[in-house]
């Protein structure tokens, strides 16, 4: 109910009407003891809140957007004193012709501040007019921080769905590498008639369980990515046997919070560009830690050297990682990356939850 109430005010021009309703409430039970009956209260405050609404609307929903928007400042400035000019003629007419006519003990004492009591004397009566327009501009500079306040939020709503839109399209494209690269060493491992086929096939179910269905939301724990790793870890072990040694230490507790499928990528690039091409056996090792309230992951792995530099090229997981690092980590990262002939090394130092 209150985000419809609050839609209504910002897709309508009801929220004059809101704010008159509830600037006459405040006005008028604040004033009470100046009037001497209770129609005098309501009729001067009912009047009063036109003039004042009234203002705002011009200003806000004509000079705004037609003049101080498209730059013209120094003609926004201009039309805006004329339009305060006008109200404060039509304020002081009210007041002359049917306040002070129609309630005289109330405005006796309020007479006697004008030396020219007429209408030319009080128009040209400079601190009078800054008194009465800054009266009747109060409620516009309320319902402009109200229309600032909305513009921020909506703003920041817009980023919120940019942010969630980006991240599903980062999503979109590693799953499918990660897929690809798993279902190439069962390919691989069908054509050798491995005995391992059928556990290959299990690790995988779970695997894709996991990201089809359990990494969904912004953040899981981190026992899960770190069992995620392990499946995958498992399917390469299998898939290259002795030609790769694999360290990976964990020292965290595991209930922290951290964005699904960010340190699975660096494994990736790590049997990719060190384990694939690799003659002789390689290396990787991994470690996950938490230093007071941030997780550091670390991950190292050998080179081969057949690999010529000309033919390194950038991974699309690792660009996709510092993409998402940037949305979902935004100063609350730091990520180093080291890559020279014989090794390649990424640091990670995040703010968990």
């Amino acid at each position: 109910m209150q985000q419809k109430i609050q839609k209504l005010l910002e897709t309508s021009r009801l929220k004059y009407l809101v704010f008159g309703v509830i600037i006459f409430v405040f006005s008028a039970s604040t004033s009470n003891w100046y009037h001497t009956t209770t129609y005098e209260l309501l009729i001067t405050y009912t009047i009063r809140t036109v003039l004042q609404i009234a203002l705002a609307f011009v200003i806000i929903e004509f000079l705004v957007p037609y003049i101080l928007n498209k730059k013209k400042t120094s003609l926004f400035v201009i039309t805006t004193i004329i339009t305060l000019l006008i109200f404060y003629s039509v304020c002081t007419l009210t007041y002359m012709y049917y306040f002070e006519v129609t309630f005289p003990s109330t405005y006796t004492n309020y007479i006697k501040r004008f030396t020219d009591a007429s209408f030319l004397g009080r128009l040209t009566n400079v601190s009078e007019f800054i008194s009465k327009s800054l009266y009747l501009l109060y409620p516009t500079f309320l319902i402009m921080v109200f229309k600032l306040y909305q513009e921020k939020q909506h703003l920041l709503e817009l980023n919120q769905q940019k942010k969630t839109a980006e991240l599903a399209a980062l999503k979109h494209q590693l799953n499918p590498h990660f897929l690809f690269n798993t279902l190439n060493n069962l390919h691989a491992l069908t054509l050798k008639k491995s005995d391992d086929t059928s556990k290959v096939i299990e690790k995988l179910s779970h695997i894709l369980d996991y990201i089809l269905y359990r990494c969904n939301d912004e953040y899981v724990t981190l026992d899960k990515e770190i069992e995620l790793i392990n499946n995958y870890l498992s399917l390469e072990k299998i898939r290259y046997g002795d030609r790769v040694k694999i360290s990976f230490t964990q020292n965290v507790n595991g209930d922290e919070k951290i964005a699904p499928l960010l340190l699975l990528t660096f494994v990736e690039n790590a049997f990719k560009h060190g384990v694939a091409q690799e003659i002789n056996q390689a290396n990787i090792e991994i470690e996950i830690s938490k230093e007071h309230k941030q997780l550091v992951f670390s991950i190292d792995n050998s080179v081969p050297q057949t690999i010529k530099k000309k033919e390194k090229v950038a991974s699309i997981g690792l660009k996709n990682i510092k993409e998402q690092l940037e949305l979902l980590y935004p100063k609350a990262h730091n990520l180093i990356i080291k890559n020279s002939s014989s090794s390649f090394s990424a640091y990670l130092k995040l703010n968990v939850i």
